[in-house]
């Protein structure tokens, strides 16, 4: 008996920039649950390779770099949804991943490699799964997971969950955001933050935000959503406690940003700019001077805007070194960013 071909499938997944807003809302049905609207950003990302090998058992998995567990166990259940898609026996097969996230700073390096390998998997079976089902794998994989599956629709996404709450819009309104890395880049071992618990009275201040939100996507309005994610950040820090936060915020004052964001689980923050306001170079540049001046690393400039050119001014690394704190579950990729 013959032994059919082995096939390969390729997947991609972005990254982002932290969030616009994050806490706890209600959902369809008045229950509470956690959820987040992130900043959606290009340019980054990891990407995977699956060869499937038809005939051999499925735990005979092999995942190149051999630390990356939480994408092993993304392929393995992804493994098992194309498999009883197709409606044949699971198998086993060659799983390479590769990427330039940062990790530890709050960008969605494990769910991008996470829905990256679903994508990989799911090609190479010659199959396409919903966004939902991917969401539904990733949080299987990782107990929670990003809504990178999306791409860069805004939406509110449950994210211990995998499920939308709320799709906001079709776009972000333009905004030009100047990256940086607070408390010199060093990253987050996340899993080891305390869970927060809100009353109800904060719940009702974060469907608020929703509320402001979705009108400002709706309307396009880039400075009544700077309002909302300097709200949501300065909640975050009650739990994140960033020492440069205060100083970050008074740049943004000083100079006439829009706001700030911040991620909630990591290090990376940003400075939000309107891009159809005069002298856009000329304020970059100074709130690229503000950080440093200020010890913060400036790392990158970005659009949610494809339409809008932003120049990088690329210099050497934000910051040297940085790996989590090595766990299990922790791929050991330095977490740097180029430079301004």
């Amino acid at each position: 008996m013959s032994v059919p071909p082995a096939r390969r499938g390729t997947g991609h997944a972005s990254c982002h920039h932290g969030e616009i807003l994050q806490g706890v809302f209600l959902d369809a049905t008045g229950r509470r649950c956690a959820g987040l609207v992130t900043l959606p950003m290009t340019g980054m990302g990891s990407r995977a390779e699956f060869t499937r090998r038809p005939g051999t058992p499925p735990e005979r998995l092999t995942v190149r770099p051999g630390d990356r567990t939480k994408a092993a166990r993304a392929a393995a259940l992804a493994v098992e949804e194309c498999a009883r898609l197709r409606r044949e026996p699971p198998c086993g097969g060659e799983l390479r991943i590769t990427g330039d996230i940062p990790v530890g700073l709050g960008m969605g390096s494990s769910t991008s490699d996470v829905i990256a390998v679903v994508r990989a998997v799911a090609d190479a079976h010659g199959v396409r799964l919903a966004p939902d089902t991917v969401a539904r794998l990733a949080v299987r994989a990782e107990r929670a997971c990003d809504p990178l599956m999306l791409d860069a629709r805004p939406v509110l996404f449950a994210q211990r969950e995998g499920r939308v709450l709320e799709v906001l819009g079709p776009c972000l309104p333009p905004l030009v955001v100047v990256g940086c890395a607070l408390g010199g880049g060093a990253p987050v071992d996340t899993l080891a933050l305390p869970v927060p618990t809100y009353d109800r009275s904060e719940v009702r201040a974060f469907e608020r935000l929703r509320t402001l939100l979705r009108r400002a996507v709706a309307t396009g309005d880039a400075a009544l959503l700077g309002r909302v994610a300097s709200a949501s950040a300065r909640q975050g820090q009650q739990l994140l406690r960033h020492p440069e936060f205060d100083t970050l915020t008074d740049i943004g004052r000083r100079l006439g940003t829009l706001g700030v964001q911040i991620a909630h689980s990591g290090a990376v923050a940003g400075l939000l700019l309107d891009p159809t306001a005069p002298g856009l170079r000329d304020r970059i540049r100074g709130c690229v001077r503000a950080l440093d001046s200020n010890g913060i690393a400036a790392t990158r400039v970005f659009t949610t805007c494809p339409s809008l050119p932003t120049k990088e001014f690329p210099s050497g690394p934000a910051h040297r070194g940085g790996h989590r704190p090595a766990r299990p579950d922790t791929p050991r990729r330095p977490a740097r960013l180029p430079a301004l």
